[in-house]
């Protein structure tokens, strides 16, 4: 008899090998694709009973789950659906987990069936709201959480509740218009127009954007996009970290993990009118090669070699640039629009694109007589199918050589809103910064745990080091910050707590290779969630997340955004500590003691505080209709947003400069609209109030002041 672990192996292999056997004979045949869909839920569900580390029991309750999830991620305003809609899906109910076990799939193709009905009414039914006018004298509210309202009881409810939807919409509009009026009254040329004009004009802006909206819908979320969803519904609540990547998500997966891709080399952008627009085309690149695309041309289709072109119409650019990359070495054809309003198709080959955006950064901090190192890391990447590909550990320890050469004193690192990445590398990262040593703890299902060690002798930096992180730093930025805080290496500075992931995941694949050079398959792959992790001290961050030494008032703090305020999401638990020597070399308590003590009395944080618990409960009510009571309302928002914003800002620039070796990069980027943004991203850390505080808890570190002992 096989273990509970070779069970486990031999399911992911018969996985893979079910759907590299299958094939789909003709994808017009709805039998064959219920069957391909049936085969797919059915190795999935099993994946997520033998292979997820804390699996739920996929029963009738589990099926109550799926169910009112669902619904609600398809209708989440509770504009779509009626209540009748759901009575008469109610037979599905606790038939699901049957579903996924084996039985033949009717929920899905009978939501979608109302779907497709109710799709065409609703768009009927906010082009009938907005070709009426408003009134905005009358006392109502409007309640922006969809979920937490129950459907529509029938038509006539439904259409009231878009109607104010629509209205609060129009409404935001017609109260800038104003604004626009008020403030431009008495400019040359200025045209003052009428209330009613405002009005009208408003609600025409409110249509535009739904006619966007609802173009991407139809566009985009067919009835096997929204079965994807269906599938992401079920895996979601293993856990929030299981995902199901469609082969189209999963090369987006694996593109922003490794950061690198194959396209064409251009940026893309959106119009006014809600067309993609080419914004800038990258020197070296496939489409500067072809000498036919060029700033500002609008891509109207978007074929796959000899495909049938795709109308981009109601695409966003995320939409866009899913067709536009694929394949190393495949072909590529939009069909452009002019600026001269003639129409061109240009043929390319993809070509790997540079993301060093995406990469590791650092810049040179003045603070006095002191020379402070700055280098932020957006992301844990790793690029492991190529010996030369890029990887966050490499690339952070070069800038810190880079560093060393500019003669710092000290260093901080941001990895704010840096929401993980690979595993490897965050061992290899704190491996910089001590010497040897374990860095976290994993367990798998059976309970069995062992530490993932540093094994390099020596850090290469040895000086005061900070580290930045808030709700937003998430997974392998914890585990950095984590053991960065027990080996007291550093001091950590952010939120009351970063975001709380303590789960580990890996990618099953499912289907046939249709890419060898990157191993991605015709079905997809699931982000399986298979292990937790734990502090060298043994403690999880779990839910909790990790807590900084020194606590700084966060613009988003409040607003439930964490791990913890996921229902899905795994508890929090400990386990048994590991040996580990903390790190000797200074004693950095008084400094913490020291900066807490201040920000405690500081007036202006204070106020920052209480004002960003005001804004985070007031995001909570409902929203009065009422012009008066609506402006009234906007006017406390914006003031205190405004004294939020200066209190987050700060009024004289830090002195910071790229590094020497980093000059042409910034200065003088043969790529001028890169090189702008690079000079764009220098200019907005300068006034960064979270970071000056930062270095200047630093400075503290490199000039550390006696303790007095009273006698």
């Amino acid at each position: 008899m096989k273990s509970k672990k070779g069970l486990v192996l031999t399911a992911i292999v018969l996985f893979g090998a079910l759907f590299f056997a299958f094939k789909v004979i003709d994808s017009g045949n709805e039998t064959i694709n219920i069957t391909t869909k049936q085969r797919l839920l059915n190795a999935i569900g099993s994946l997520l009973e033998e292979g997820h580390y804390s699996p739920k029991a996929i029963n009738d309750a589990f099926s109550k789950e799926v169910y009112k999830k669902y619904l609600n991620e398809l209708d989440g305003d509770k504009i779509l659906f009626t209540q009748a809609d759901i009575n008469g899906l109610k037979k599905f109910e606790t038939a699901l987990d049957d579903e996924i076990h084996g039985q033949p799939i009717a929920f899905a193709p009978a939501v979608s069936a109302i779907y497709d009905k109710r799709l065409p009414e609703t768009i009927a039914m906010y082009k009938e709201i907005l070709s009426k006018p408003f009134e905005f004298n009358k006392d109502e509210t409007f309640f922006t959480e969809g979920d937490k309202l129950a459907f529509a009881a029938n038509d006539a409810e439904r259409k009231d509740r878009f109607r104010k939807e629509l209205k609060f919409y129009a409404l935001e509009k017609f109260v800038e218009f104003q604004d626009q009026r008020e403030k431009n009254k008495g400019t040359k040329d200025f045209v003052v127009k009428a209330d009613s004009t405002l009005e009208r004009e408003a609600r025409m802006k409110v249509l535009k954007i739904m006619d966007k909206r609802y173009d991407r819908l139809k566009s985009t979320f067919n009835e096997d996009e929204r079965f994807n969803a269906y599938l992401n519904v079920i895996t979601n609540l293993m856990d929030p970290h299981t995902d199901y990547f469609p082969p189209v998500e999963k090369r987006a997966f694996d593109e922003e993990m490794s950061r690198r891709f194959y396209g064409i080399g251009a940026q893309l952008t959106e119009t006014e009118n809600g067309e993609v627009k080419i914004a800038s085309v990258q020197p070296g690149g496939a489409a500067w090669k072809s000498g036919e695309v060029a700033a500002n041309d609008i891509i109207l289709k978007v074929a796959q070699g000899k495909d049938e072109p795709v109308d981009v119409t109601g695409y966003t650019t995320t939409d866009a640039v899913k067709l536009i990359r694929g394949n190393k070495g495949s072909e590529v054809r939009l069909t452009l629009k002019k600026l001269d309003g003639t129409i061109k198709v240009v043929t390319m080959i993809r070509e790997e694109v540079s993301l060093d955006e995406g990469l590791v950064r650092g810049a040179v901090i003045q603070n006095g007589d002191d020379k402070i190192g700055y280098i932020y890391l957006p992301e844990f990447y790793a690029d492991f199918e190529r010996e030369s590909g890029s990887r966050c550990s490499d690339d952070v320890a070069k800038e810190i050589e880079k560093l060393k050469k500019e003669n710092v004193k000290g260093i901080v690192l941001d990895i704010r809103t840096n929401g993980g990445g690979s595993l490897y590398e965050v061992v290899q990262m704190v491996g910089l910064f001590i010497n040897q040593g374990p860095v976290v703890q994993v367990r798998d299902k059976d309970g069995k745990s062992s530490a993932i060690n540093d094994r390099r002798a020596g850090a290469i930096y040895d000086g005061p080091l900070a580290v930045m992180v808030n709700e937003f730093s998430a997974s392998a930025s914890e585990i950095f910050a984590a053991a960065i805080q027990d080996y007291k290496r550093g001091i950590i500075i952010g939120s009351t707590s970063t975001y709380g992931k303590g789960t580990v995941q890996k990618t099953i694949p499912f289907g046939k290779p249709i890419d060898f050079s990157s191993g991605r398959t015709e079905y997809g792959a699931v982000k399986l969630t298979f292990q937790k992790y734990y502090r060298i001290n043994g403690g999880s961050v779990q839910l909790k997340g990790v807590t900084p030494d020194v606590i700084l008032p966060d613009a988003l703090e409040f607003y439930k955004l964490r791990e913890r305020d996921n229902a899905s999401a795994l508890p929090w638990d400990e386990i048994s500590k590991v040996p580990y020597d903390t790190w000797n070399n200074a004693d950095f308590s008084a400094v913490v003691q020291k900066e807490n003590t201040k920000i405690a009395e500081n007036k202006s944080l204070n106020l920052l505080k209480s004002n960003l618990v005001w804004l985070s409960k007031n995001a909570e009510l409902p929203i009065n209709l009422n012009i008066e009571k609506y402006k009234e309302m906007q006017k406390q928002i914006r003031t205190t947003v405004n004294q939020n914003n200066a209190l987050l800002k700060l009024d004289k620039e830090m002195n910071i400069e790229a590094m020497t070796v980093d000059h042409d990069k910034f200065y003088n980027n043969p790529d001028k609209p890169k090189g702008d943004r690079y000079l764009s991203w220098l200019k907005a850390i300068k006034t960064d109030m979270h970071l000056e505080e930062t270095v200047k808890m630093v400075s503290d570190m490199i000039h550390p002041q006696p303790q007095t002992v009273l006698k």
